[in-house]
């Protein structure tokens, strides 16, 4: 049932009854001098490798690459700033996207990987930027010419012999249930290849397997724009693929494709040809209990943190109140809590270089978070803009370096340390290290498989030049101002010269439970939205509600910051003193929570299988569960370190 839902779905954007969000215009707005520069840098990085010629494309370990050509930024903003204006009788070209199996969205092939109707001239690659390609884009121009608004009522494409390699492949192709994507004038359309009937005879059942022959095209337009595009297939004009029986061995068979085009006018402007993706992204009944689920999760989370900040609270105030009494008064009172480890509670914890670059990186993370809300808050993000995330991540990634870079080196000095370059070195792999390991086998998998998921090497190249010419020199910059400009660590209590000893903690008070304690309550906040945002990225949900999941994001922060205080405190009134590592590690245990909940939706609320799908998956969310980690950990750090000074300040040490 739910691989059906999700058919009838996909279906739905087939038949043109669901659509896109809206088209804004791009906008740059300069800084500075110096981020102007980095800007102009990193854009022609990006047309230099990302844009492929019309000629001749590299081929590495079987996946083809647009080979890289040199383009200027002129030309790039040319291409982008396109008005999609077309004269009567014009020919616009229709690209090919991609092929695969509808329940696995990452495993992905080339169309003409399938024996389809080829161009003669050979394949005509679309130049593509470098976000489109790491979301697996490989736009190919096709034989079919739907020339503005001019109908066909019917078309041959061409008439092919398939062999019987040929019909073995279209089989496992239908039998995988593979969906096809193209694109007419940058709007997105899909279909299915073919399907299977079972056939039920006097003895036993067959499957039969089909492929659908004929195309038809309906194409709306407003004056001189094209505004809709649709396709749908005719039950009737199918060829039959099925392998004969009893062993026989198949023959080549002759197959003609056709296709036909029917344009009609429209009054929808060209500004909202995108809007019905984003209107039925998800069906009304759904946005319903999506807002319901939403709002009663944060109702319920907030209460039980402004409970719980209020118990803190009251708890503090007595604290404070016995701990600001006369000593005549202090005699009989229990000598306990957080007060009598005033003199260790600020001695520095071990591994202060790798603590230091978990909190630059936490930070750079949180202001790429920050960064790509605004953009999503801003309309930039519009459904199918192709790659314009990865694009994202990929610039303001390398642009935040810097704070990585001084955030890990002001603490590292503050910390007392003395080899900050080797500091620098760490906050630089601390993330890019599993992610670069992580990279190169998934890569490798999706090469072996032939799959457009591999990124070519010109993509990969241009990759590594953005992080040795700007990522890695911005943090080194950053480390350098951090290391000069920091002054020492203002503790508000002197540190003694040997550390107390910490009394015998019940088990409930480790380092474990405090993290399923800590992870549990922030999880429990963004498990609804969870579900929403899994099914976008692992399904073909197009998610567009950026405002409900920003402050979803907030109050995951509020949260994670209440929740980890809070045993940051009590565990200070045990007398442990050992709160710096257990702050990040409390504070990042959602992460664990996150890539748990990556199993329950993998087994129980998709339909993925395969090699390489499980290990896209899984790999994959595990990188984002650990920058989860760290920009988490960062928050329940920061939270603790402020929380410590503050209420030791408050009391007199001596």
């Amino acid at each position: 049932p739910r691989h059906n839902d999700r058919k009838n779905h996909l279906r739905w954007w087939i038949g043109g009854r669901v659509g896109t969000a809206r088209e804004k215009p791009r906008s740059c707005v300069a800084v500075s001098a110096m981020m102007a520069r980095l800007a102009h840098v990193l854009v022609g990085l990006l047309v230099l490798g990302c844009r492929g010629g019309n000629g001749s494309s590299l081929r590495f370990h079987g996946v083809q690459a647009d080979e890289v050509q040199a383009e200027s930024y002129t030309s790039g903003r040319k291409l982008l700033g396109k008005e999609h204006k077309h004269a009567e009788g014009e020919l616009i070209p229709l690209y090919a996207n991609k092929v695969g199996p509808f329940q696995n969205p990452s495993e992905t092939y080339q169309y003409f990987d399938l024996p389809f109707c080829r161009p003669e001239e050979g394949l005509e690659h679309k130049p593509e930027a470098l976000g489109s390609l790491m979301d697996g884009n490989r736009l190919i121009l096709t034989k079919y010419e739907l020339k503005f608004k001019e109908d066909t009522d019917s078309s041959v494409l061409c008439s092919k012999i398939l062999s019987p390699k040929d019909l073995a492949a279209f089989r496992q192709a239908v039998k995988h249930d593979y969906y096809f994507q193209m694109y007419y004038d940058d709007l997105p359309i899909w279909g299915f290849i073919g399907r299977m009937e079972k056939i039920t005879g006097a003895s036993n059942a067959a499957l039969r397997y089909y492929i659908f022959t004929h195309l038809h095209f309906d194409i709306s337009y407003n004056k001189d724009r094209v505004i809709e595009v649709n396709v749908a297939t005719d039950s009737t004009q199918i060829f039959d693929i099925t392998e004969p029986r009893d062993g026989a061995e198949s023959n080549s068979e002759e197959v003609q494709f056709t296709y036909s085009v029917a344009w009609k006018e429209t009054n929808v402007p060209f500004e909202k040809r995108m809007d019905k993706y984003s209107k039925y992204s998800f069906l009304p009944q759904h946005l319903e209990i999506h807002w319901f689920s939403i709002i009663n999760s944060c109702v319920t989370v907030l209460l039980l943190t402004g409970l719980l900040t209020t118990i803190l609270m009251r708890i503090l105030k007595n604290d404070f109140l016995k701990y600001t009494r006369d000593d005549s008064l202090l005699e009989d009172s229990d000598d306990s809590g957080w007060k009598n480890i005033h003199g260790d509670v600020f001695r520095f914890p071990a591994n202060t270089s790798l603590l230091a670059a978990i909190i630059g990186s936490g930070y750079q993370l949180l202001t790429l978070t920050v960064c790509v809300f605004a953009l999503a808050l801003v309309g930039v993000f519009y459904p199918y803009n192709r790659g314009a995330l990865f694009t994202a991540l990929v610039v303001l990634y390398a642009l935040t370096a810097g704070i990585a870079g001084h955030i890990s080196s002001s603490y590292f000095s503050q910390f007392g340390g003395k080899n900050w370059v080797r500091n620098v070195l760490l906050t630089c792999f601390i993330f890019c290290g599993p992610l670069l390991i992580l990279f190169s086998f998934l890569n490798t998998v999706a090469i072996i498989y032939r799959s457009t998921a591999a990124l070519p090497f010109g993509t990969i190249c241009v990759i590594l030049i953005i992080w040795f010419m700007v990522t890695f020199p911005l943090t080194v910059l950053g480390g350098i101002t951090g290391k000069n400009m920091t002054k020492e660590f203002q503790a508000p209590c002197r540190t003694a010269k040997y550390p107390r000893e910490i009394p015998p903690l019940p088990w409930y008070r480790s380092t474990v439970p405090q993290m399923v304690l800590a992870g549990f309550l922030p999880f429990s906040a963004i498990y609804v939205e969870l579900y929403y945002i899994f099914a976008s990225i692992w399904g073909f949900k197009v998610y567009t509600i950026y405002s409900i999941l920003s402050i979803v994001f907030v109050i995951l922060i509020l949260v994670t910051a209440s929740v980890t205080v809070a045993l940051t405190y009590f565990q200070l009134a045990a007398e442990d003193h050992r709160w710096w590592w257990r702050s990040v590690m409390c504070g990042g245990s959602t992460a664990f929570f996150i890539y748990a909940y990556c199993f329950y939706f993998y087994f129980n609320r998709s339909d993925m299988s395969g090699f390489m799908q499980t290990t896209f998956y899984f790999g994959y969310m595990g990188i984002v569960s650990y920058g989860f980690f760290l920009m988490l950990g960062t928050v329940g750090f920061r939270a603790s370190l402020l929380f410590v000074k503050q209420i030791y300040k408050a009391i007199k040490c001596e």
